[in-house]
């Protein structure tokens, strides 16, 4: 067996209300429950300095971090000091406005992270984008809007983080997209879909091993080509014992999968 679970992470936007009211606590339950690293995704109105704190208490190591364009492109100078304060230099768009998914948009987003890029990469940092469902059902140039966005210009790219729920949501096979990025996708995310095509977002969610996506071919792949974080990301739970429950339950499976690489 190989034991992964050091790599194995925490998106916070699925904690994004318990963080309001106790950042700490939380953290502190996660770390007990066997996690050892977090995503960042937004202060949840706490300040950086106190979110650091909290990091160095219970040793949780930070996964990179989920950051909106608007943040990314405005407060640059911020976000850098936010990354160096939580040990991490990946700085990943986490979504796009509803006003930027079109072909238009699409120019706009690659052009400005490429030029991010290009500034940020001399410092150590990685650009990246999360991806959803709309990438895979647009086009761009005759490619889907993600295609696009993915292709290099010149030595520059920006570093994919395919979530594999978004992609099986576009009916596309995650692994088949995964492929594409050897030696590129330092994070992924890990979200599992229920069978139920009756089912839409976010009824569809569910915890790690109880849904359709197989995760061993593709935590194999990332064992082979450089992946440093599978990170969870839930969004919703709907069980009696939230989150936490939901937490737990993929924590678990994952160490069952781990056990077949």
């Amino acid at each position: 067996m190989k034991d992964i679970r050091n790599k194995f992470a925490v998106e916070l936007y699925s904690f994004r209300r318990e963080l309001e009211v106790d950042f700490g606590g939380t953290i502190r339950e996660l770390r007990k429950m066997g996690w050892q690293a977090v995503q960042i995704d937004g202060l949840r109105g706490n300040s950086a300095e106190h979110i650091a704190a909290v990091l160095k208490e219970t040793g949780m190591r930070v996964a990179g971090m989920h950051v909106s364009l608007d943040r990314m492109l405005n407060d640059t100078d911020k976000v850098i000091y936010e990354g160096l304060l939580f040990g991490t230099k990946d700085i990943f768009c986490n979504s796009l406005p509803e006003e930027l998914q079109n072909e238009e948009g699409y120019r706009y987003v690659k052009s400005s992270l490429l030029d991010l890029a290009m500034r940020l990469n001399s410092l150590g940092f990685r650009v990246g984008y999360h991806n959803h469902e709309f990438e895979f059902l647009s086009k761009v140039d005759n490619r889907t809007a993600y295609n696009y966005l993915m292709m290099p210009e010149g030595n520059c790219f920006i570093y994919p983080e395919v979530d594999t729920y978004w992609v099986q949501y576009a009916e596309i096979d995650p692994l088949s997209v995964i492929k594409r990025f050897p030696e590129k996708m330092p994070i992924m995310h890990l979200k599992d879909i229920k069978s139920d095509k009756r089912l839409t977002y976010p009824e569809s969610l569910a915890e790690i091993g109880t849904g359709i996506i197989d995760f061993v071919p593709i935590l194999q792949w990332g064992e082979a080509n450089g992946t440093e974080w599978y990170v969870v990301e839930q969004d919703r739970s709907f069980l009696d014992g939230g989150m936490m429950e939901s937490y737990q339950i993929s924590f678990n499976n994952l160490l069952e999968l781990q056990e077949q690489l």
